[in-house]
Formats: structure tokens, C-alpha cells, sequence
């Protein structure tokens, strides 16, 4: 489990194709790996991966087809820069929203203009995400924790402060580029218990 509160930037350093899958290896701070083992999660870019060997600021692994083919990872080439974020602990800060680290889908940044100090960021996504999408709600772009400011149709907007854009990779996009979302899992939770069975035991 995550917070979407992003802790530091990577890079990716190497991936090889091995048996349909792809092992990555990631340079990261050193700082990033305190206290971290073998099997321990982390965010990337809003996608949970389990590390491998995570020591001397840097750390392996193993990324599933299915997860390739459905976030951004599977674009990504030696030398892209990563959002980071540990597993949170038991103790630590929320100070985002819960992200499970499993992506939904990609979304597609539209256009972004100045907001003030900030930027206001537009970005559509596929029909079927959108219904989870709601103002003022939270949702996670490459990881990182923002609430929506607008909707409309397959289109939202999320303002984003200068801090955000300079600690992640969100300052970097460009209008065409793809993001990882991740919607808010309470509204996934809701709609799987409207849709259950109203009859019989349980019920």
C-alpha cells in the first residue's frame, strides 16, 4: 500500500526481455533503499514492483506482461526517469490518499497552462475509467497523489503546485504523453457492491 506521495526520482538503467516478461533494474538514491529488502514493494511511476537485490543505489525487477502491455512501463527505455514511493509502514504519514500501485489504465495528457504558480493540467482517459473520476476526488497520475478539479466526459483537470513539478516527473510531460492512473478504489469497491446479488443469504 501506498500514499502517492513520491519520496524520490530513479532511473531506469537496464531492462531485458526475458520469456515474454522484462527484468529492470532501476539506479535510485541510496537514501531510497534504507532499511529495504529482498521482496520489498515499491511505486513505480504508480505500478508496485517487487525489488530484487535492492543495494548500492539500485534495485531489480521482474515486470509481468500483463503489466507492460497495461501502464506506461512497457514504453520506458534506459536513462526515463521514475517516480518513487516505498511501501508505506505501519506508523507512517498519510499524506496523500491510498494507492494500491495497481494501475487502472493510461490516460493522455491534452494540454497544460499556468495556473497562477501552478499549471493546470488537462488529461483524457478511456470511457471506462471515467465514471470513477469525480471533482474533487483523489486519483494517481504516475504515482502521485492529486485531486480532480474538473471533469468532463472522458476529460480531467488536476492543478498542479510548483513542488509537485519539480520533485516528479509530471513537470517533464509534454501535450501526447501517457501517464499510469490509478482511480480512487473506493469508487471500485462501490460499484462492485451496487452490481452484487440483492437476494438470497447475505444479501
Amino acid at each position: 500500500m501506498f500514499t502517492g506521495i513520491i519520496t524520490h526520482q530513479g532511473r531506469l538503467a537496464a531492462s531485458e526481455t526475458i520469456g515474454g516478461d522484462r527484468r529492470m533494474t532501476f539506479e535510485v538514491p541510496v537514501d531510497a533503499l534504507e532499511g529495504a529488502r529482498d521482496g520489498d514493494s515499491m511505486c513505480v511511476s504508480g505500478a508496485c514492483l517487487t525489488m530484487l537485490a535492492p543495494a548500492d543505489g539500485r534495485f531489480d525487477a521482474d515486470v509481468s506482461a500483463e503489466t507492460l502491455a497495461l501502464t506506461t512501463l512497457g514504453a520506458l527505455v534506459p536513462g526515463a526517469t521514475v517516480n518513487l514511493e516505498p511501501a508505506l509502514r505501519a506508523g507512517d504519514p498519510l499524506g496523500g490518499h491510498l494507492v494500491s500501485g495497481h494501475v487502472d489504465g493510461i490516460a493522455r495528457l491534452a494540454d497544460r497552462a499556468p495556473d497562477g504558480r501552478a499549471e493546470r493540467f488537462g488529461f483524457t482517459v478511456p470511457a471506462g475509467l471515467a465514471k470513477y473520476i469525480a471533482t474533487k476526488g483523489s486519483i494517481c497520475v504516475d504515482g502521485v497523489s492529486l485531486t480532480v478539479n474538473a471533469v468532463a466526459g472522458e476529460r480531467f483537470e488536476v492543478c498542479i503546485i510548483p513542488h509537485t513539478l519539480a520533485v516528479t516527473t509530471l513537470g517533464q510531460l509534454a501535450p501526447g504523453d501517457e501517464v499510469n492512473i490509478e482511480v480512487d478504489m473506493v469508487a471500485r469497491y462501490l460499484e462492485r457492491l451496487l452490481d452484487a446479488p440483492r437476494s438470497g443469504e447475505g444479501a
